[in-house]
């Protein structure tokens, strides 16, 4: 077909730090791509907002400038769809406009800054309280609902909020607020609210609303039960629609197509988080495995091939998931939660609460940061790029039998910020073995490859926990900009023993997957009525080939790693020992 003649489809994806859209053809080649940065507030230590004002913004900017730069004819873009960080967006139900959430007066400063980012780590207390209640669906986000997720921020905002201003409120996952505005519909995405409102899906546990009234009542929100949980979107069917990953949630409006500089009409699809948009735009690319990572039983592109694919989404932070066909529950992984991506199938999310961050950091407060970022720009190179050049030298000088060997009596548990899985303890904090008096950007280089060593240690951790409880996982889907790091790939690969897939669009397989939400919903609305396609379908025919990153085939680097392994789990549990120990101690301490 002409590529005039092509359908088209954009994808937006709002990350931590920028708004990105894309616009694809029908074979999933992506046309252009923009971003476009976001403002971010920290009005206190540990408070992150944003403006879905500026997101809106900047949103609008980006679409407008890939339909300009691929000069694809508007009346070709068939769909839109959103992805979104887990943050909490906050509207006046009455008159629709965004209610900020700073305190403690709650005043709009002009910014609009109604957006409690998913980072933000304010509703402690409310974390405890809503664990503490141990209710059931408590099962369903890996036995504790993380400080991340959004319902301890809504409990927050009605801990320290105006009453009469927290009785106007109404509350969205961030990527459900992005369909609101490009739609003007309350309806919710089955991924906003199952993955992080503590939604459980009707018929699961018995549920018969979604809504667990008994849960709000003991959390102290009841009020949002009025109305059948109208200000949380409502109870499906009675008086809200839900809908898995590129469902139909309406259509472009009037105002949001003059904004976006595109035609009113366009399907819009149902929302994801971010993280599952890298799902969706990873999972299904197309790679030569081998018989130990495939069902030989099933066609190379049947869905159940993705059960034994753990998708790794990185970025300031990673994100684990696993598609199932029946629930596995694992202690410290979220869900698992049905529906959210395809219909009556079940996700998992693991994570890592920093990795690209803790790379970030680990180099900033080297001693050597300022030299080596001197040295690294005196060669028209990239920080991590320079390392990892200097890590090869510096075993090529000593003649190493790998660059692991250098780090061999270096050891590095990496939990600065917590431990999202499969801990789930953010108590958790980071350790060194190996320290020495030594400032130089050889050492520096060390504390790098340490770094990533702990990375891949843990990502390992995850996959066993994960498959010791009934998952599959035999593959490693990657994306984000990590996947540019041959060294960690070649880590992550050894250390785990199994393959990962780069994909072909290394810093735009989430942004991707969204514009793969766009086509789904475009297949509903089918000139000639025909059925709407899958979204696996949808994957399958515009997902690219990867390349693929294979173990490391040295026996003695895979005896050190698995034995530095060993030190690994031993310092995650020494860690809890030692603080149980001088807890106990200090318990009967006459203050």
């Amino acid at each position: 077909m002409e590529p005039q003649n092509m359908d088209h489809y954009i994808g937006v994806d709002v990350g931590t730090g920028s708004a990105r859209a894309c616009i694809i053809d029908e074979t999933g080649d992506i046309k252009a791509l923009a971003s476009e940065n976001i403002k971010l507030w920290q009005p206190e230590t540990g408070y992150y907002e944003q403006s879905t004002t500026d997101i809106w913004q900047r949103i609008c900017e980006c679409v407008r400038r890939v339909v300009s730069e691929s000069a694809v004819d508007p009346s070709r873009i068939k769909g839109i769809g959103f992805d979104a960080t887990c943050s909490l967006a906050v509207f006046s139900h009455d008159t629709d406009e965004p209610v900020p959430v700073t305190g403690p007066d709650f005043k709009n400063d002009g910014n609009d800054r109604n957006v409690i980012l998913w980072l933000d780590h304010r509703p402690v207390t409310e974390t405890e309280k809503i664990n503490a209640t141990n209710h059931k669906l408590l099962k369903y986000v890996g036995g504790k609902m993380s400080i991340e997720m959004e319902m301890p921020k809504v409990l927050w905002l009605k801990n320290h909020m105006p009453a009469d201003v927290f009785d106007r409120c109404k509350f969205y996952d961030l990527a459900d607020a992005l369909t609101h505005l490009a739609t003007g519909n309350e309806t919710r995405s089955y991924c906003s609210v199952v993955c992080k409102q503590g939604y459980v899906p009707v018929g699961v546990d018995g549920t018969v609303k979604g809504w667990q009234e008994d849960f709000y009542n003991q959390i102290g929100l009841e009020d949002l039960v009025k109305d059948d949980f109208k200000r949380m979107g409502g109870v499906n069917g009675v008086n809200g629609i839900y809908g898995s990953a590129g469902e139909p949630v309406g259509t472009l409006s009037r105002q949001a197509a003059h904004q976006l500089g595109l035609p009113m009409g366009i399907p819009v699809g149902s929302g994801v988080i971010d993280a599952y948009a890298g799902w969706i735009g990873t999972v299904g690319a197309k790679v030569e495995l081998s018989e130990d990572e495939l069902d030989t039983e099933v066609p190379k592109n049947d869905v159940s091939q993705a059960f034994t694919r753990l998708a790794a989404v990185a970025g300031t932070s990673t994100c684990h998931l696993a598609l199932s066909r029946e629930p596995v529950f694992v202690d410290g992984v979220w869900g698992p939660y049905r529906d959210v991506l395809l219909p009556e199938y079940w996700m998992a999310e693991g994570g890592q609460s920093a990795t690209g961050e803790l790379l970030r950091h680990m180099l900033d407060i080297h001693p050597a940061y300022v030299e080596t970022c001197a040295l690294a720009k005196a060669e028209d190179k990239h920080i991590y790029d320079f390392l990892n050049a200097h890590l090869e030298s510096m075993a090529e000088k000593i003649k190493a039998p790998s660059v692991s060997y250098l780090g061999r009596h270096h050891f590095f548990y990496g939990d600065l910020w917590g431990n999202r899985s499969p801990i789930a303890d953010p108590n958790m904090k980071g350790c060194m073995v190996g320290l020495d008096s030594d400032k130089s950007t050889d050492n520096m280089a060390l504390w790098y490859y340490a770094t990533m060593e702990f990375i891949a240690m843990q990502t390992r951790q995850i996959v066993e926990k994960m498959n010791s409880a009934g998952h599959e996982i035999s593959s490693i889907f990657m994306s984000g900009s990590q996947c540019q790091n041959p060294i960690l790939m070649s880590l992550l690969a050894t250390t785990c023993g199994m393959p990962v897939l780069i994909p072909r669009y290394v810093n735009a397989a989430v942004v991707h997957g969204a514009a793969m939400l766009g086509a789904k919903a475009a297949s509903h609305h089918k000139d000639d009525g025909s059925e709407p396609e899958t979204l696996w379908d949808i994957m399958d025919r515009m997902s690219k080939r990867g390349r693929l990153v294979k173990p490391n085939e040295s026996k003695g680097e895979k005896r050190l790693l698995d034995a530095k392994y060993e030190v690994f789990l031993d310092m995650c549990r020494t860690q809890q020992e030692y603080r149980r120990k001088v807890d106990g101690a200090i318990a009967a301490w006459d203050a």
